[in-house]
């Protein structure tokens, strides 16, 4: 090994590092497709327990919560609405719903977030990926976050995997309702086509 060289355990972790980036950002592009392709009719549609535009959302919201250090890094995206975030109006405990929502925020009245307001977001989102993911410690034993009892880069993983399962619940509805298909993003800059 060369002095420039950094140690093998560093060169590592900034190998994963890099593919946490490229995985995130590739989950969030399929997001983005998912929000991008929906059309007006479903964006609102009470067909289903959860409307298209509150899944997405939901998705973002913890996109951004979760890529934090801790949970006392966290501040709402300015345009949040407290409890919008929660699937199927069912909130989070109150204990940690108080570490995380500040009370100065207006809470959940029905306002449906348009599409142009879910990209705004999901623009918030791209950009702070590669620099929160710096500042991580993936090798921390704990997430930063109370309620989740696995590693911080563990958690890395839940939370991408968490987004996934969201885009494909709404590339699922789009192809049903509206025979609409989303293109497969495999990783940050490389867009793939067809299959996994």
């Amino acid at each position: 090994m060369t002095p420039q060289e950094p140690p093998v355990g560093e060169k590592g972790i900034d190998l994963v590092r890099q593919a946490l980036k490229s995985q995130y950002h590739a989950s969030l592009a399929t997001l983005r497709q998912a929000i991008e392709k929906c059309p007006d009719e479903l964006w609102a549609s009470d067909d289903y327990l959860n409307p298209f535009w509150r899944i997405a959302y939901h998705s973002l919201y913890f996109l951004h919560l979760y890529i934090q250090p801790h949970v006392s890094d966290f501040c709402p995206w300015e345009h949040h609405q407290e409890g919008v975030q929660d699937m199927d109006d069912y909130p989070s405990p109150p204990e940690i719903e108080a570490l995380f929502t500040p009370h100065d925020r207006p809470k959940y009245v029905d306002k449906v977030y348009s599409r142009a307001e879910l990209l705004a977001y999901a623009d918030f989102c791209e950009e702070m990926i590669d620099d929160a993911v710096d500042v991580l410690d993936l090798l921390s034993p704990e997430s930063g976050f109370v309620w989740y009892k696995i590693t911080k880069i563990e958690f890395q993983f839940v939370t991408i995997r968490h987004m996934q399962h969201h885009a494909a619940q709404l590339g699922e509805r789009l192809r049903t309702s509206s025979d609409i298909e989303l293109r497969w993003v495999g990783a940050r800059g490389r867009k793939q086509g067809g299959g996994a």
